[in-house]
């Protein structure tokens, strides 16, 4: 049973407050998505502490970042159950996990951050790992 909307309320807009997109069912997961060109960060919001910790400041601290996506989505775990299996099947290769981060280049995964990799790390960790990523991946400068 996916928590009362008033909790989850300000968790999402922790994301949609800096300009995240906000993605809620199938199709709007695949609009998003279907884009094959450009990069797009895909955010699986969630209630847990880690993502309240680190994922989600870890975010707006990399979305300040010189380099960054194109695009930037989330969906929420636990909440917007169509939505996340939508999403979680362009990255299906990787293990489902709440929070998680999926960066996109030309429609392909081209870096992912599982739970494991959030937990236990600092806002400032989260970001420097995605800042690294949009480095390599986005922007101008880009490669690969």
């Amino acid at each position: 049973m996916p928590y009362p909307e008033e909790l989850v309320k300000p968790m999402r807009e922790e994301l949609t407050g800096i300009g995240v997109k906000e993605l809620k069912d199938a199709a709007e997961v695949d609009a998003f998505l279907g884009v094959k060109s450009g990069t797009a960060l895909v955010v699986v919001n969630s209630v847990c502490g880690c993502a309240a910790g680190a994922a989600r400041p870890g975010v707006a601290l990399a979305l300040k970042h010189a380099s960054k996506p194109d695009r930037v989505a989330t969906v929420f775990a636990g909440q917007d159950t169509e939505a996340v299996a939508k999403a979680r099947g362009y990255f299906a290769d990787f293990p489902p996990s709440s929070p998680s981060l999926a960066l996109f280049k030309d429609g392909q995964v081209v870096h992912f951050v599982p739970r494991h990799a959030i937990e236990g790390k600092t806002p400032q960790q989260v970001a420097a790992e995605l800042s690294a990523a949009f480095d390599k991946h986005c922007g101008k400068a880009a490669t690969g």
